[in-house]
């Protein structure tokens, strides 16, 4: 049975690693930061989700606990990247784009990073 699990934690290994090298390679190729951005968020996740997961698989058959620090930070890991790539999206939006560039919303609201509203912005001291 501990051989099964060797098995199943060499094949995670091996996708993380796969997942990993695509990941970084799309982040040094790609030339567009919005098409950069794909990089870190999908591939690297799973990557990292996958050595976390083999290291799950090894710490069951080898030494039968089951680890939670690894199931929290893979699931850690998966809620946060999505929220991270928009932060990213938004202020790359908000630096460098017009409104003209970009597509329509689908809705009567326009970007929520660039504001239509003629108001002033409010200053704090």
């Amino acid at each position: 049975m501990e051989q099964i699990f060797d098995i199943l934690a060499a094949i995670f290994l091996v996708i993380g690693g796969f997942f990993g090298f695509v990941g970084s390679f799309g982040l040094l190729k790609l030339g567009d930061p919005m098409s950069r951005l794909h990089a870190p968020t999908k591939a690297t996740t799973l990557g990292v989700g996958g050595v976390l997961i083999a290291s799950l698989l090894h710490s069951f058959g080898a030494e039968g606990y089951v680890s939670v620090h690894e199931l929290l930070i893979t699931l850690f890991l998966f809620l946060t990247a999505p929220i991270t790539a928009l932060f990213i999206a938004k202020a790359h939006i908000h630096r460098h784009g017009d409104d003209y560039e970009l597509p329509p919303t689908g809705g009567d609201a326009s970007w929520a990073v660039l504001s239509d509203s003629e108001e002033e912005p409010v200053k704090t001291d």
